[in-house]
């Protein structure tokens, strides 16, 4: 079975965490794009859906979902989206896309986040497999690698990519993350930083596995 394959098995079970009537959280990436073709096969029992990248807004509004400002939503019932790695205890490292600080300000409204990943993703620490990423001003790019180079990490600016928001991203190599928590607070306190792809504070209440027999889920 393919990871392509495996990533739809686990988007196709998060449909059962979208509660009807409601606005939905939708994150940014392969999985959730996945995810977002299956909810519109339910796109007439959901009021609509605020999305964590223009790109996943796109999506949603070429099926017909109707997409909502952040500023326009009190609260989400559930956010759904994928994650670059996963720790049993539901932290992750997220922004691969370069979506991170959006991402963590829809996961911020909502109730429970679900997380949609292929096992490739599930680690014991992070920063076993993936860079961490940064969201830097691009004023303060030098002085925040840096810092991070004096906590451990070998960061290296993400040639070409300009954020949503934009912003540039470095990503943090040969970085383990034993205390994530920590360590997700220790950076956003580096003057410049808007925010880094650890999810430790809002970690996932639920994990989704595609995996070849089937959606294995943890909670």
């Amino acid at each position: 079975m393919t990871q392509q394959e495996m990533k739809k098995i686990a988007a196709k079970a998060a449909l059962t965490f979208v509660t009807p009537d409601t606005i939905v959280g939708v994150g940014s990436g392969s999985t959730v794009n996945c995810f977002i073709d299956e909810l519109a096969s339910m796109k007439d029992k959901i009021k609509g859906a605020v999305a964590a990248s223009k790109a996943s807004e796109e999506r949603l509004r070429s099926h017909g979902i109707e997409v909502f400002n952040a500023n326009e939503v009190t609260e989400l019932d559930v956010y759904i989206d994928g994650a670059d790695e996963i720790t049993p205890q539901g932290a992750m490292i997220k922004g691969g896309g370069a979506a991170l600080t959006r991402e963590k300000i829809v996961s911020a409204l909502a109730k429970k986040f679900v997380c949609i990943v292929d096992g490739s993703k599930q680690v014991n620490v992070l920063g076993s497999t993936f860079p961490l990423p940064v969201e830097v001003i691009p004023m303060a790019r030098s002085y925040v690698a840096r810092e991070l180079v004096k906590l451990g990490g070998s960061p290296e600016y993400r040639e070409g990519v300009v954020t949503d928001n934009g912003n540039v991203i470095l990503d943090v190599h040969h970085f383990e993350i034993l205390e994530p928590l920590k360590m997700e607070h220790t950076i956003n306190n580096i003057a410049g930083v808007v925010t880094n792809g650890i999810f430790a504070q809002r970690f996932a209440n639920v994990t989704i596995v595609g995996t070849p027999e089937g959606a294995k889920i943890i909670e």
